[in-house]
């Protein structure tokens, strides 16, 4: 025989229905909750006690004549900082003051090595240029290791920046929104001087075995122009000769034959086998053996790298 309920309204399945309808809130009288009130306008901004405390937390903070613990702090930061400078200058100049004299036969900087650049450089490389000589074929491991830097930085900003297709394409109409439209002059006056910009650049890495210049100065020259171009006339119209698909194929190619040309010298020069590329005659233009494909190869990689940074930086996509 079941009980009846005197107090129905306040069991427990009658408050769970009242809750769920939200006709009562099981919380209320429990907590310590402030009353829900309108925002108070003070003039264009809406009351915030949180931003007016931190307001007053900041004011406290920068008021130095009030606070001693951070005026105490500011003047042992700047004293720290003054020690710290004159520390570092105390220990270069005891550095420097260490180094040899400038020109002195004794110095480890004059030994046998620039001896060998000097006296056998042209003989052994093909190159006028001793500079080059000792860049890319004395020291062309480590030559050959600062374009893979290069390789690497530019893969890592894709892959950081790198957007997706379709946001490339909602950007492509507002691709000017946040610089100036470009005029009639400064497209007329780029058209003039991208040409010998890039004949420039293609000019000082074929003479890198002559004169001087390579493949890092003549790229930075080409990624220059194209910076230039793409800045004037957008991505739309550098697209219709540098695209993406051009840029992989450049950068790749590039790294990669210049792998293949290092890898042959690395192997004949580690095995005592005679050199069969020949250097040519010194002072021409094809001369210095693979020097001159080698200067290429850097120039053209540093001139996708510049450019890529510029594009992604940009826009997020070439």
């Amino acid at each position: 025989m079941s009980r009846i309920r005197d107090d129905y309204e306040n069991c427990l399945w009658r408050r769970l229905v009242r809750w769920m309808n939200g006709e009562t809130d099981p919380f209320e009288g429990k907590m310590e909750m402030e009353p829900l009130r309108e925002a108070d306008y003070f003039g264009d901004s809406v009351y915030n006690p949180d931003r007016l405390d931190r307001e007053k937390i900041d004011h406290y903070l920068e008021d130095t004549k009030k606070n001693t613990e951070m005026r105490a702090f500011r003047v042992l930061y700047c004293m720290g900082s003054v020690a710290l400078c004159l520390l570092l200058i105390a220990v270069l100049l005891l550095a420097v003051s260490w180094m040899p004299a400038l020109g002195d036969p004794n110095g480890p900087n004059n030994n046998e090595v620039s001896v060998r650049y000097v006296e056998k450089g042209m003989e052994e490389s093909g190159a006028v240029n001793m500079v080059t000589n000792m860049i890319l074929s004395y020291r062309g491991f480590d030559t050959f290791g600062e374009t893979c830097v290069l390789f690497i930085a530019s893969t890592c900003v894709i892959i950081l920046l790198r957007k997706n297709e379709e946001k490339i394409r909602n950007t492509r109409e507002t691709d000017w929104q946040y610089e100036p439209k470009p005029d009639a002059i400064l497209q007329k006056m780029t058209l003039v001087l991208v040409p010998p910009i890039f004949l420039y650049g293609f000019y000082i890495i074929l003479n890198g075995h002559l004169s001087p210049g390579g493949g890092f100065s003549g790229g930075a020259v080409i990624g220059a122009g194209l910076i230039l171009y793409v800045t004037t006339f957008g991505f739309h119209m550098t697209q219709r000769f540098f695209n993406e698909k051009i840029y992989e194929w450049v950068k790749v190619g590039a790294l990669s034959l210049y792998s293949v040309t290092m890898i042959y010298y690395f192997y004949t020069g580690a095995n005592m086998i005679r050199n069969m590329i020949p250097l040519g005659t010194p002072g021409d233009i094809l001369s210095s053996g693979m020097i001159l494909p080698i200067n290429l190869f850097v120039g053209l990689e540093v001139a996708c790298t510049m450019y890529a940074f510029f594009a992604l930086f940009r826009r997020g996509g070439m």
